[in-house]
This record gives structure tokens, C-alpha cells and sequence, in this order.
């Protein structure tokens, strides 16, 4: 078990890491962003970290040494004097945003931290494999022989490397990732809000917190904890309609929640290019070119889903920044760098991880046969309708020819994306394209697509439509926040115009949302499932549920070089392969339907576990299958007397491990 010190050390280690890479980007940035430079730099460093440490591990080199050249930029900056009192006094309010939802989300976490459930167990065997072997590609813990190559994972990468620089034991690591992907989107809405709002600038921040009207109607109807939370993200019939908030109370860091930061970091860069292009330098807008390329870039490794909402995105703000430069009067000499440039340096950027991705893919595109329900679709999507609504309601009064609009989806029974429809119609027909019009205009496009349209993925005739609601309707989301709160802000500014607040009602309220942020996540429900939180551990429960896999789990942890084990597969999202999710390192076979939906049927998951159960069942055929599959080690402890009949092999088998029932094997024949 992680003590509570190294705990608290690997807390501390990792914000100073952070801090670090952001106090570094900061002065890069300052010219082309402005007072926006100190924010942007907390996520963007962040990624700009992430992938100069992939590309050290691509050539095998420590990936520790990506801090090396913000070291040096500090360094630098120190000496020329540009880290004034003056300009660090005047972004403590950027500080405070990061460190107080990073504090409410490690808060979450220490209450709820458990390895335990759902998709943990892939999440850590990602971030392990990461930190015990750094290497691109990364080792699939699941399928020995593989690597990680079949899945987006360098969100995953730059969480674990980001644990090795901070000595941050995986089973913390894991637990500061939400945090960190929770604070910087945070960061980067809430300056959002300072970009196009005057007043009531935090309001985009509330995408995280916001819940659909379907977690009301659960607490209405007097669901408990878990029936509020599940229910509210399965509405749509065979689909899943998670929300920001459900996702981080949930707790898996999966990849497209890790995505989410990327997201609102991408979404500020196209607000604020829409806003202040005109008005930057020639260098100021290579700068954010260059910024957005990197932002893009990441995303296919980080969740692959997000660019193919946010390449189109960026298609659209650079033919509008093209438009506008032939009829505005600012000079452009490269109008269309965004438009060209910056998707060609976006994929550049990181093409060897384009070029050794080899997952499966999407098999096309098809016609959604049963559209959503009108009433599923407003329990999920209905605040942002309704607000969209409200702000082109004068637009459809003036025009009540947009109604139109509607006919041809009531006609052919997509109803729901007629709601969507009519007022992205009277956003475009307003033709201004304000920054949050614009996307508040994609967002209600991805709606539409998402109940016309889905990706083949896969996933069965039944939840054929799955992961298109569910992977678009998060960006939808993110989208449509920024643009509906920026929205309610302009309303709230106009409505109370001449009721300025005191200025001790303004502290009072600042007061009550940071008292709100340190103590709500007392006040959330138990979600551990009797596996017990109040630790940054996650694996803190396998010492006292099961005390030999644990000891086996830290033996195994302490071996050095490249290994490979063998322990039971009894399917998904079980307790089942619990020590190569655990240590990361890799085992012949494990959560087979995850290693088919990456790789394919024709890659052999079922034969794999068909011989794992031969080398546990059958001595006189173990020896050569533990040879073929390079097997190391072979566990035997609960999950294996549960799953086989074992009969063993005992004079190829040397027993180099036992405790609490759990006894580790190696393969004596290997090392022969």
C-alpha cells in the first residue's frame, strides 16, 4: 500500500511539473495571446510536453528529458528579466481557476479512487504499461507481443510519463489525471468567458458541472446515487449520452475524457482567432497557427473521435478568416494558412503515430434507421434547445419561415434534429458569425448528423449507433456550452446593465463558490461499491479483498526488464487478467473483446484464451505454449483455481513467489 506521505509527495511533484511547463510557455505566448497567454499556456505546454516525450520514446531515449528544454526556457527568461512582480501579481486569477477545480476533482477522487470497475482496469494497464517501459510504441499489457499501436493511448502516454518525471507511483498517477484534465478545460472555458463576455466571465466553466435534465428527472423520481448517474447517460435507447460531469464522477480516465481538456483548449483557439485575428501581427498569427496545429494534432492520439468534429471546425473558421480577409481592410498576406497550412502541420506534426496506428478503424457511415425519441433526445440535449430557442426566438418571430425548416425532419420522423435545425437555420441566416455563434451553430450541426447519420464501427446491430451518440455528443456538448453560456452571460450583462453588484457581494459570491469547491465533494455520494476511498491509492482495496494478488502485484512491480506473464481471461470487465492491469506488464490474453473491437476477429483473441486454458489445464502441452508466447512468470492464485482446473507442469516450474493464497511460477525452460 502507498503511504499517505508518498502520496502527498506525488501530489505536490506532479503540480510542480505541471507548473513548470506552464511557467515556461508563458512568455512564448505572450505576444501572440496577450493577457490570455498565462491560461492558454497551462494545457498547451501540456501537450507540447506530451509530444516531445513521444518522440523520445520513439528513438528509445529517457522520456524524461522533455523537461530539459522548458528547464532551459525558464532559464532563459529568468536571466533576461521577464519574470517581473508585475506581470506574476497580475494572473493569480488564472492560478485560482487551475488549483481550485483541480483541488474539487482530487477531492472526488480520494473519496471514490478505486482500480476497480467499468473501464479502470484498461485506463491503469494503459498508464502502467507507459510508466514501466516508456518506449513507442507502448506494450499491450493485454495481448503479449503487441503493442498499444490498436488504440489512441498518447493521452494515456503523457499522463504516465508525467508520473515518471514526478516519481508519482501509477496507482496515484491514475487518480491525478481527471484532476488535471478537469483543470485545465476549466482554464481554458473560463477564459473563454474573459475573451467574449464582460461580465459573468465564469459561466462556460459551468460545461463541467452542468447535468442533462435526465439526472433531474432520476432525482426526482428518488433514484439512488448510481441510478441518477447511470440512468441519466443511457436515455437514448442503445445509446450512451454521457455529459462532462457523469464522466469525471465516474471516474474512468478513458480517452475521451482525457480528450476533454484538448477539446476546450481548441475551442478557446478558434474563439479567439475569430475574435482578435484582424488585430494580431503577422508573427502573433503563425504563433496561433502553430498552436491550433499542435491542438489538432494531438487529437487523433488522444480520442480519435474528436477530430472528425473538430477538423471541420477548424475548416470553417479558416474559410471565414479567409472571407473576411478579402473584404476587410486589414491587411492578410496568407489568408488561407488555416484553411491549408494548419491541417498539413497538424498531421505533420505527429505523422509516425498516424503511420504506426493500426486499429480497426470505421467501416463507413450509415443512415440512421430509428431516430431518437423526442423525449429521450430533450432529456438529454434540452437545456441547450431551449436556450438556442430562446436566443433566435425574436429571429423566427421576425421570419416565421424558418418553421419551415422542421417539415421534411417531421415528415420523415427525425423530429429531434428538426429541433436542432431551426435555430443553426436562423444562426446562419443572421450571417455575422460571431465567435459563439459559429460554434454554437457546429454543435447543433453535430446533433443533427449524429440522429441522421452514424459510423460503422462494429459494434453490432444493436448499439450500431453506440459510440457516434455518445463520442459526438460530448463534443456537441462542449460545443454547444460555450456557445449557450456565452449566450445566458450577454443576457444576464444586458438584463442587469444598471445593477451593478457591491463589492462585498462580489467577494460573498467568490467566497461561496470556492467554499462550494472544497467542500462539495464531501457531499457526493458513496461511489466506491464497499471497495472503500479516503486515498489517492487506487489499488489501496486489493490489500484488503485480496492480499496475495496485491503482494504478487508489488513483487512482479520490482522485476526489471521486459517480461511477460500468464494468469487467467475470463472476459471483460472482471477481476479477471487483475495483474497485468495492475502492473502493465503484459500477459498472453486479457479482456478479449477489447483486443477483437482493436484488432480484429482474424487476430486470434479466442485462441489466445483457448491456450491459456491449456496451459493451466494440460502439462504435457503448457511447456510449449509458454515457450511460444515468451511467458516468464505464471500466476496461480484465486482468479485461476476459479476460472480452471489446474494441473501443472511442476518440473518446468519454479515457484519464486507465494503469499495469501496467490503463487508466482517462472518458466524455468526460458531461462535455460
Amino acid at each position: 500500500m502507498i503511504g499517505p506521505v508518498e502520496q502527498a509527495a506525488g501530489l505536490i511533484l506532479w503540480l510542480l511539473v505541471l507548473k513548470v511547463l506552464q511557467v515556461a510557455l508563458w512568455p512564448a505566448l505572450s505576444g501572440a495571446f496577450g493577457r490570455f497567454a498565462y491560461p492558454v499556456s497551462y494545457p498547451l505546454s501540456f501537450l507540447l510536453f506530451g509530444g516531445i516525450s513521444w518522440y523520445l520514446g520513439l528513438v528509445h531515449l529517457p522520456v524524461q528529458a522533455a523537461a530539459l528544454p522548458f528547464l532551459f526556457i525558464i532559464g532563459y527568461y529568468a536571466v533576461t528579466g521577464w519574470y517581473t512582480w508585475e506581470k506574476c501579481a497580475g494572473v493569480w486569477k488564472w492560478d485560482m481557476a487551475f488549483l481550485l477545480c483541480f483541488a474539487f476533482m482530487t477531492e472526488v477522487r480520494f473519496f471514490n479512487p478505486m482500480i476497480s470497475y467499468a473501464e479502470k482496469f484498461m485506463d491503469h494497464a494503459f498508464l502502467a504499461s507507459v510508466m514501466r517501459a516508456p518506449v513507442v510504441p507502448p506494450a499491450d499489457p493485454w495481448f503479449a507481443g503487441g503493442s498499444l499501436g490498436v488504440y489512441y493511448y498518447l493521452g494515456h502516454w503523457t499522463m504516465g510519463v508525467t508520473g515518471i518525471l514526478s516519481g508519482t507511483p501509477s496507482p496515484v498517477a491514475f487518480n491525478l489525471i481527471l484532476p488535471t484534465v478537469f483543470a485545465n478545460a476549466a482554464v481554458s472555458l473560463y477564459a473563454i468567458g474573459h475573451l467574449l463576455l464582460t461580465r459573468f466571465r465564469a459561466l462556460p466553466v459551468m460545461a463541467l458541472f452542468l447535468v442533462n435534465p435526465s439526472f433531474i428527472l432520476q432525482v426526482f423520481m428518488g433514484a439512488d446515487a448510481h441510478g441518477v448517474l447511470w440512468n441519466s447517460t443511457r436515455t437514448i435507447t442503445d445509446t450512451i449520452n454521457e455529459y462532462p460531469l457523469f464522466s469525471f464522477l465516474w471516474g474512468d480516465p478513458h480517452a475521451h475524457v482525457i480528450g476533454l481538456f484538448c477539446q476546450a483548449l481548441f475551442l478557446f483557439l478558434m474563439l479567439y482567432i475569430l475574435h482578435e485575428w484582424g488585430n494580431l501581427t503577422e508573427r502573433s498569427r503563425w504563433v496561433c497557427l502553430g498552436a491550433t496545429a499542435l491542438t489538432l494534432g494531438v487529437m487523433p492520439g488522444v480520442n480519435s473521435w474528436d477530430v472528425l468534429v473538430y477538423a471541420p471546425l477548424l475548416l470553417v473558421v479558416g474559410a471565414l478568416i479567409w472571407y473576411r480577409a478579402g473584404r476587410a481592410a486589414v491587411p492578410d498576406p496568407y489568408p488561407w494558412r488555416l484553411f491549408l497550412v494548419c491541417p498539413f502541420l497538424s498531421v505533420l506534426l505527429f505523422a509516425p503515430y498516424y503511420l504506426m496506428l493500426t486499429t480497426q478503424g470505421i467501416a463507413g457511415i450509415g443512415i440512421v434507421p430509428t431516430p431518437s425519441a423526442v423525449s429521450e433526445f430533450m432529456l438529454v440535449y434540452g437545456f441547450f434547445i431551449v436556450v438556442f430557442w430562446c436566443a433566435t426566438f425574436r429571429d423566427i418571430l421576425e421570419n416565421t419561415r424558418l418553421l419551415i425548416v422542421l417539415v421534411p425532419f417531421v415528415l420523415t420522423g427525425y423530429v429531434a434534429a428538426g429541433l436542432a435545425a431551426v435555430p443553426l437555420a436562423a444562426l446562419v441566416l443572421r450571417r455575422r458569425f460571431l465567435p459563439a455563434e459559429v460554434i454554437s451553430i457546429f454543435g447543433l450541426g453535430v446533433l443533427i448528423f449524429s440522429e441522421l447519420f452514424y459510423l460503422i464501427d462494429g459494434m453490432g446491430d444493436t448499439y450500431y449507433r453506440m459510440n457516434t451518440v455518445f463520442k459526438f455528443g460530448l463534443a456537441a456538448w462542449m460545443m454547444m456550452s460555450a456557445g449557450a453560456f456565452v449566450w445566458l452571460g450577454e443576457w444576464l450583462t444586458q438584463h442587469f446593465k444598471d445593477r451593478s453588484a457591491p463589492v462585498w457581494a462580489v467577494r460573498a459570491g467568490a467566497g461561496a463558490v470556492i467554499l462550494f469547491l472544497i467542500c462539495a465533494p464531501v457531499a457526493i455520494p458513496d461511489l466506491t461499491y464497499g471497495y472503500g476511498g479516503k486515498t489517492l491509492d487506487g489499488l489501496a482495496w486489493v490489500e484488503t479483498s485480496h492480499p496475495g494478488d496485491a503482494a504478487a502485484v508489488a513483487y512482479l512491480s520490482a522485476l526489471q526488464g521486459n517480461i511477460t506473464i500468464v494468469e487467467a481471461e475470463g472476459g471483460d470487465y472482471k477481476y479477471f487478467s487483475r495483474i497485468s492491469s495492475f502492473t502493465g506488464i503484459p500477459t498472453i490474453i486479457g479482456m478479449p473483446f477489447h483486443e477483437t473491437m482493436w484488432r480484429g476477429s482474424d487476430a486470434g483473441a479466442s485462441q489466445r484464451a483457448a491456450d491459456v486454458r491449456i496451459i493451466y489445464e494440460d502439462p504435457s502441452r503448457s511447456p510449449s505454449l509458454l515457450a511460444f508466447y515468451g511467458v516468464d512468470y505464471l500466476v496461480l492464485g484465486d482468479a485461476e483455481n476459479e476460472r480452471y482446473t489446474v494441473r501443472l507442469p511442476e518440473d518446468i516450474l519454479e515457484e519464486v513467489f507465494s503469499e495469501n493464497g496467490t503463487t508466482i511460477y517462472r518458466f524455468m525452460a526460458l531461462s535455460a
